[in-house]
Formats: C-alpha cells, sequence, structure tokens
C-alpha cells in the first residue's frame, strides 16, 4: 500500500504512490501505541472509530464510526462520520469517502479539505435509514460532492 505525504498529512489511499515517512516505518506514531498494531499502513478498522474529523482550517467536523469495506475488491470504501447529538441519540451520520480523507498524524485525527459551510450541505442520513451505498448512482454523488477519486476506478 502506497502512502504520499505533504506537509504533516498523510493519504491512506492505496492507489496513490509516494514515500512512506520513516516513523510510519517504525510504527512509532498515536495508532501503534493506541492500538498495538503496525500503524498506519495497515490497521484494524476499529482503531479507527472515534477518531475526529477535521476540514483543513481545523474546525471539528465530526468523528468516524464504522468503516466501509467494498467486499468484492477488499477497497475501503467510505468512512461514516457521526455529527451532532448527544449518546448516539440525534446524530447525523455521513459516509464520507475514503480517499476525501488524509491522516494527521501531528494532530491525531483526520483531515478534509472542505469549509465547513460547504460541508453543512453535504448529503447525510440517520441511523435507521442507511443508503444503499452499494448503489452506484448514490455513490458517484457522493464521490462528486466531495470531489473524491472513486474507490473503484
Amino acid at each position: 500500500m502506497a502512502t504520499t505525504q505533504t506537509g504533516t498529512t498523510t493519504s491512506l489511499n492505496p492507489m496513490w504512490a509516494g514515500d512512506v515517512d520513516a516513523r510510519y516505518r517504525t510504527g512509532d506514531d498515536y495508532w501503534t501505541e493506541r492500538s498495538g498494531g503496525p500503524g498506519p499502513q495497515v490497521m484494524a478498522a476499529d482503531t479507527l472509530q472515534g477518531d475526529k474529523v477535521k476540514n483543513d482550517a481545523g474546525e471539528d467536523l465530526g468523528e468516524i464510526t464504522d468503516i466501509m469495506i467494498d467486499v468484492p475488491t477488499g477497497r475501503v470504501a467510505y468512512a461514516v462520520m457521526s455529527v451532532g447529538g448527544f449518546l448516539g441519540i440525534g446524530d447525523k451520520l455521513f459516509a464520507i469517502p475514503w480517499s476525501a480523507m488524509q491522516l494527521d498524524p501531528d494532530n491525531k485525527c483526520f483531515r478534509m479539505n472542505i469549509a465547513k459551510e460547504r460541508f453543512e450541505q453535504a448529503p447525510g442520513f440517520d441511523k435507521d435509514h442507511w443508503p444503499t451505498m452499494a448503489d452506484q448512482r448514490w455513490a458517484e454523488d457522493v464521490h462528486s460532492f466531495y470531489n473524491a477519486r472513486p474507490y473503484w476506478y
């Protein structure tokens, strides 16, 4: 799995080529310490649950609740992010294309290049009414909203 790095933000998209910082090769980072695993190149999905998602302005957007896998290809398709609510009640969920987020190990979160005002217009859903994520039209609309490369390419 290739990783690219720009400043302190690292993309986890395996389709992008690039160098891996020595810190990741040694596994000396937050996620390794937290999970006891090999670090951000290969991790258990549950180690990401509860991680905050922020935009490039540092504003909190939400936190990751689930990681959605495209089973036939084995690729990570989406991170489901929860926004608002209290103790899981009244929160709104968003399927964020995996390629729209970047790992920010220095701040122990994920980053998205989206203004909070734009994100407020994002297509979302509630916990009792999940979209059919295998629906090609729905997936294209979500990837288009976030200007993200679809995982199936």
